[in-house]
């Protein structure tokens, strides 16, 4: 029989012959105390104390320290049946079996509920105190054997006995067994209530030892040379672990130690859990560490709670963060875990997965349990809609877990572009090319290829794009995160920098850490305000302004997520941060062929053109950049949607002039020419005017 399997009829049958020894006694003690007993047919005995009573009790002679024989046969031994696995697995001698049992029995039987309101000589208490307990067991009650109670003795350490009243004298005080205990030597194997909201649910894979990637392999040969405390470091390292005690016969419980550490009270669910293992030969998979932050100390205190009781328990602790010492007296078996199985996307959707989508899905980086829930989102969309799964399903079941704690730091943008609607030189849409590139393949190159160099370098891939406003760079960016299926978030400079020493520094490692965590692009716009060039120090300003720049260097190689930079001065950045990009990408004004690829696009096919419109001529002599002629375009569309009539030169040339307003540039006649004076005039209130304008 296995350590969760139901327990068998000579199971059950072996727990009887037990309770039948401690059914002997019980009925022993009570022909006992009926025989002293003056009045054993009052009906409020236990109620009172009689003076006849009192001197009846002062006149016997003491038993604390003389053991009471009870004359009982002792069964023999079952070493498969639960009791055994019970006092192996939680190292109880053979006496701390008999006052388990005794302890249980009214949780059996209930007619030791009254015989114990007997024998307590009070009806209302109807479970065993520690002294009775012993008397039951034949153990004086000054001898060692009170001690296996005491705090530290397996019994209550294991969290099977419970000692309650402590305000009472020790020997009259209760003991209770768990509902959870009684149901396992009963064969039940639900786990305990306590622990539902915080246990999750974690599927073994159907063939546990097949492990390409060699992920659960050395996991799986520590825990079979004896290693029960690992440290497993790695990307989605849980899966790995709970194949790993699969392929060892072992079931796996996964808290969810967030929520765990939100209870009222985690240490009592710490000691249920690492119980709930011992009972069900499980291994307990803890993490991750980055949630017990150093200036938390009770965390790690709890930690170190877990860590002492759970000894001889499989327990693999998981996170990305280094392990502390101060967490646990014994250190942990370090592992670093290889990156996950690319096949793991197949696995989840089934035969309606398409091969071609593996490149498109390289980039996110999910664990187990996120994958699965983005296949589980994927197929609730296309079941409303009564087709099959697509890639833009799987996409949406992964934005769909994007936490909103980014977007509390960052303008939250759900890409609306695509490579159609970039209009680049080929040099620069090469590089925004080479970004997105280096996202899909990132896994594969730093992770399972090895490429990442040392110096604690995260598997981030960030670039810079340098231009002039208005030349695309948010657009490429944009652009990049639908090509990713990821969303945009767009950092808001305001809510990063402060004037006090130190805060701005803080903001950032807020917005690294949240967007660690999100599976999206990562844009600084005007990125040259945070991550400029550092000076020469002359005052404290220069001193704590090269301090922010130092943390942001350092803070970028540990970053493993997706960050573009854009600034309208590249020499403005610190050399530093270019070395560290990976893409660098220039966005040059565009030239004629590209503004007119330009107004086409931005004025849309559903905008109604007039047959006279010369786009040709307003590329060719009008050098604006994207931003701005798509501005020009905007204000075209709200003077025609006035004057009533389709879109055309004139509107045009009268929305690039109040362009030229905005920007301050100077109207110059060689651009404008005949033209310019019947525009001007219309901006007066002639509305004529531009329909006389428009024609030539």
């Amino acid at each position: 029989m296995t350590a969760t399997g139901s327990a068998t009829v000579d199971d059950l049958g072996y727990l009887w012959a037990r309770l039948g020894v401690v059914e002997r006694r019980v009925r022993h003690a009570v022909a006992v105390r009926r025989g002293s007993d003056p009045s054993p047919e009052d009906p409020y005995r236990g109620l009172y104390l009689t003076p006849e009573e009192v001197e009846r009790i002062l006149s016997l002679p003491s038993s604390a320290w003389a053991s009471t024989p009870t004359g009982d046969a002792t069964v023999p031994a079952a070493p498969g049946s639960r009791l055994h696995r019970i006092g192996r697995d939680f190292g109880l001698s053979e006496l701390d079996i008999e006052l388990l049992l005794v302890i249980a029995v009214p949780d059996v039987d209930p007619r030791f509920e009254r015989l114990y309101g007997y024998l307590n000589d009070d009806v209302t208490r109807r479970r065993p105190t520690i002294g009775l307990t012993l008397e039951l067991c034949g153990i004086p009650p000054a001898g060692d054997g009170r001690f296996r109670f005491g705090a530290a003795a397996p019994l209550v350490s294991g969290g099977l006995v419970e000692v309650l009243e402590p305000e009472r004298p020790w020997l009259s005080r209760t003991l209770r067994v768990p509902d959870r205990v009684v149901a396992h030597l009963l064969g039940n194997d639900d786990p305990d209530p306590v622990l539902r909201d915080v246990l999750r649910s974690w599927p073994v894979r159907e063939d546990p030892v097949l492990d390409e990637a060699g992920r659960s392999a050395r996991i799986r040969k520590a825990l079979r040379t004896g290693a029960d405390f690992l440290h497993l470091r790695g990307n989605d390292v849980v899966q790995a672990a709970v194949d790993a005690l699969a392929a060892d016969g072992r079931s796996a419980l996964v808290p969810d130690l967030v929520a765990l550490l939100g209870e009222p009270d985690p240490a009592a669910l710490l000691a249920a859990l690492v119980r709930e293992a011992r009972l069900a030969g499980a291994g307990i998979v803890l993490g991750p560490l980055e949630t017990l932050e150093p200036g938390r100390g009770e965390r790690a205190r709890l930690l170190r709670t877990v860590a002492g009781r759970a000894e001889g328990v499989p327990l693999l602790a998981h996170g990305e963060v280094a392990w502390d010492p101060a967490w646990a007296p014994r250190m942990p078996v370090p592992f670093d875990v290889p990156p996950p199985d690319p096949g793991r996307w197949r696995r989840e959707v089934g035969d309606e997965f398409d091969p071609a989508w593996t490149p498109a899905l390289a980039g996110y980086r999910l664990g187990a349990e996120q994958v699965r829930r983005a296949a589980s989102v994927a197929a609730r969309l296309a079941s409303v809609e009564g087709r099959p799964v697509e890639l833009a399903d799987l996409r949406a079941g992964v934005r769909a877990q994007n936490g909103a704690g980014l977007d509390r730091l960052a303008r939250h943008i759900v890409p609306a572009v695509g490579w159609d609607d970039l209009v680049l030189p080929e040099p620069a849409r090469r590089a925004v090319g080479e970004l997105a590139l280096r996202a899909r393949h990132r896994d594969r190159v730093l992770g399972r290829w090895r490429m990442r160099p040392g110096g604690g370098r995260g598997c981030g891939v960030t670039a810079l794009f340098a231009g002039e406003s208005g030349t695309g760079k948010t657009m490429s960016a944009e652009v990049v995160a639908a090509e990713l299926g990821m969303d945009l978030y767009v950092v808001d400079l305001s809510t990063v920098v402060d004037k006090y020493v130190g805060e701005t520094e803080k903001n950032l490692e807020r917005i690294f850490t949240e967007a660690a965590g999100v599976n999206g692009v990562l844009l600084f716009d005007e990125a040259d305000a945070i991550f400029g060039q550092r000076s020469a120090v002359k005052d404290a300003h220069d001193r704590y302004a090269n301090v922010e720049s130092a943390f942001l260097l350092q803070r970028m190689e540990s970053f493993d997520g997706i960050a573009v930079l854009t600034t309208n001065l590249r020499s403005n950045m610190d050399e530093a941060f270019i070395r560290r990009l990976d893409v660098i990408a220039d966005f040059p004004m565009p030239d004629a062929a590209q503004r007119l690829a330009l107004w086409d696009r931005c004025l849309g096919r559903e905008l109604p053109r007039a047959a006279e419109l010369d786009l040709g001529l307003c590329a060719e002599r009008f050098e604006l950049s994207g931003g701005s002629i798509r501005a020009c375009a905007v204000t075209a569309a709200y003077l025609a949607a006035e004057s009533g009539h389709p879109v055309g030169t004139a509107e045009v040339i009268e929305a690039v002039l109040r362009e030229y307003h905005k920007l301050g540039r100077l109207v110059l006649d060689h651009e404008f020419g005949d033209r310019a004076g019947s525009v001007t005039s219309s901006s007066k209130g002639d509305p004529s005017a531009l329909e006389h304008a428009s024609r030539p």
